[in-house]
């Protein structure tokens, strides 16, 4: 069991919460979080590299010089990929790199990447996190009572603009539902800011996506043979 202390807007400790690891895997599984990293980053990738073939290049494609008899080394046009301003040869082209992993791996990674969050002590519980009217200042004040420094990423259980608009012109703060949060999201910001109310619903989900132990099969009652009479 992992033990969090619920801290206040003021920083002071208000509560404490506990947190079965095995909820969320047991275990900080590093290759799947390496590959769901590898996938996230991949989608961010533009693909607008893009070269020219020897049939794009502008300019004439006419042999520059007669083949035999001027000394020269042989040269069919002057956009060959041998010269200088040429074409290019295997040269990259435009193209996605978006690629796909099981959906149930990318919840796994998620959820391992939590685990590491609450293991290494960088998560911070809140009590309550509310704003009537966007106020920069007094989010900052609220990190800064927190031990919070150096940006973090902040964990609510559900949109809230004026709460948005209060962290977005802090630098290095991101604010995000629990819900739109993955494996690429945690392990790119060094603290977790969590309200203990979305706390609670990503244990109540992580705790439902646990797969039911399976019963340990009755041995099978012996058969009587019956005898046959010839």
């Amino acid at each position: 069991m992992i033990e969090l202390a619920v801290h206040n807007r003021e920083g002071s400790v208000v509560g404490k919460v506990q947190i079965d690891e095995a909820d969320f895997g047991s275990e900080v599984r590093l290759r799947l979080l390496r590959e769901a990293v590898k996938m996230y980053q991949a989608a961010r990738r533009q693909g607008t590299h893009s070269t020219l073939v020897r049939g794009e290049v502008h300019g004439s494609h006419a042999k520059p010089w007669r083949q035999k008899g001027t000394g020269r080394a042989r040269a069919g046009f002057k956009r060959s990929p041998l010269w200088r301003g040429g074409a290019t040869v295997f040269g990259p082209h435009p193209r996605d790199y978006r690629y796909a992993i099981p959906r149930k791996a990318l919840r796994a990674a998620t959820r391992a990447a939590y685990l590491g969050k609450f293991r290494d002590g960088e998560t911070v519980v809140v009590d309550q996190l509310s704003a009537e009217r966007p106020r920069t200042k007094e989010m900052a004040a609220t990190l800064a009572a927190l031990g919070v420094k150096r940006g973090c990423l902040i964990a609510i259980e559900a949109h809230d603009v004026n709460l948005w608009k209060s962290a977005r012109n802090i630098p290095g703060v991101f604010m995000k539902t629990v819900a739109e949060i993955n494996a690429y999201d945690l392990l790119r910001h060094r603290r977790l800011v969590i309200t203990q109310k979305a706390l609670e619903g990503l244990i109540e989900a992580a705790r439902a996506a646990r797969r039911p132990a399976k019963a340990p099969a009755e041995p099978a009652a012996p058969s009587e043979a019956k005898a046959e009479v010839v």
